[in-house]
This record gives C-alpha cells, structure tokens and sequence, in this order.
C-alpha cells in the first residue's frame, strides 16, 4: 500500500479505506484507481470484514481526475482510453459489489468520478459542508464509466438534469435525490458514520451479507411465479441456518444474539 492509499481493520471488523492525496484534494489517476480495486478484491476476501467505510484525508472527498492523468489521457488513442477507463470499470464494480456493506464519509467536495464512487456504496454520510458536481460535460466529456451507479443512485431523471448542465448541489439536495442517506454537522460527521457502522454490526454477519445481495438481486425483478418460490426458498434456508436459529432463540429469549458486543443490548 502506497501514502495514496491507506486501509486497516479495526477489532470490530470495520475496514476504513482511506484516500491520502489531500494536497491535491484527493483527485485519482490511474494507478490509484488500480490500488482501490486491489484493496476492494483483499478485504472482500475476509470474513472478518463487517462493513466497509471509505473516507478521504483533508477537506475534500476527491476532486475526481488528477490533472496529470488528463494531460495525458489527453494524447491516448481511442484504444488507450478504452483500456483506462476499462481500469475504473473494474474498480466501481468491485465497489459496488462488495461482500460486505459500504459507506461513504464524505467531508467535503466530491466531483466528477468521485460521484461515482459515493454512488457505488450502500449508504453515503456526508457533511454539510460536503458539495457534488457532476462536471464532465464542462470538459466537452461524459460520465460514462460512473453512469450506472449514479443513475441506480439518483434515478434517471436526475441524471438528466445533473449530467447536462454540471450543476454544483448541496449535501441536502444530495440527499433529497438519493445520493446521500444523512447530512449531519461537520463536527458530527464521524459520530453519524459510526451509528450506521454499529446499525450493521448488531445485526447477524451472514444475514447482513446475504441481505445486501437480496437487495442487489431483486433490484427491478418482475415478481412472477419463478420469484416468490425463490424468496420463499431463500428465507426457508436462512431460519434453519445456525445463525437464523441463534437469532430467533435470542429473541424468544429476550437476550441479545451471540454475535452483538456485550452493552449492546
């Protein structure tokens, strides 16, 4: 791991993946965009892992492109340029489909890319301070490879506003629009993230995992014969699993389940 990139594990399972470019707002390249997909396959990798935070040093979240890679996406071929941004693809996919529940701290300025980034996790806490553009057309440009998050993220009505005219938005219009689950104060920012880290570690590891896919999966399914017997299936195989068992002797029990930290309760 380079001074770009940090990452660690805390005792609770929370991995914080941290951008460190504050000097230049925390703007990506292509070899950042490569160690945040390595990082993403590591931790997707162990168990461990509860929940995901990724978070960036100094007071913006990312300013999207470093100026030094567009000057020289600026003399690639159509061909470079289709395997560069093929390199971004792969790292928001990853993101967008990590094991694990994600959530974006955002403190600051996120434009361009770095929507997508905030788009691709499950949950965004950002500042009021925090601002979002999506300023590729100002550039004569798309937001081609981020597109799929941003409209799952904002719908695409939206999209069809924020695309076309590279409007700056507030974190409350953020969050009216979807992109960004709660505002909070600056000086609250690590307290209202840690409240959803701890919304998610209470609850079963496997069940949390499985949830997040359920959700992905069944996102714009037609509910047919087909897909109610695999709902039912589905929470068939989860009540009699150890945890599903666990869970519901807990709450007949009226004591908290085994994987909830003591005082939890």
């Amino acid at each position: 791991m380079s001074d770009k990139l940090l990452s660690e594990i805390d005792s609770e399972g929370v991995a914080t993946v941290t951008l460190n470019r504050p000097e230049i707002h925390n703007a990506f390249d292509d070899d950042l965009i490569r160690q945040l997909g390595e990082t993403f396959d590591r931790l997707s990798q162990q168990p461990e892992v509860r929940v995901l935070v990724l978070a960036s040093e100094g007071k913006s979240f990312s300013a999207g492109a470093d100026l030094n890679w567009m000057k020289r996406m600026a003399n690639y071929s159509e061909e470079d340029n289709r395997n560069d941004a093929a390199g971004l693809a792969a790292m928001l996919h990853k993101l967008d489909t990590f094991p694990a529940p994600t959530i974006a701290r955002v403190q600051g300025a996120a434009f361009g890319g770095a929507v997508g980034l905030v788009s691709c996790c499950d949950m965004a806490v950002a500042s009021e301070r925090a601002s979002f553009c999506l300023s590729e057309v100002k550039i004569g440009l798309l937001p081609a490879t981020i597109s799929p998050y941003v409209i799952n993220a904002i719908g695409a009505r939206q999209a069809r506003r924020y695309f076309v005219t590279a409007e700056r938005f507030s974190a409350a219009r953020a969050q009216e629009i979807g992109l960004v689950s709660e505002v909070c104060a600056e000086g609250e920012l690590d307290l209202t993230v840690q409240k959803l880290v701890n919304a998610v570690t209470d609850n079963g590891p496997r069940a949390v995992t499985m949830a997040k896919q359920l959700a992905m999966s069944m996102s714009n399914r037609v509910v047919n014969e087909e897909l109610q017997g695999q709902t039912s299936a589905l929470i068939a195989a989860v009540r009699v699993s150890p945890e599903g068992q666990e869970g519901l002797q807990a709450f007949l029990e009226k004591r908290a389940p085994a994987w909830m930290k003591a005082g939890d309760d």
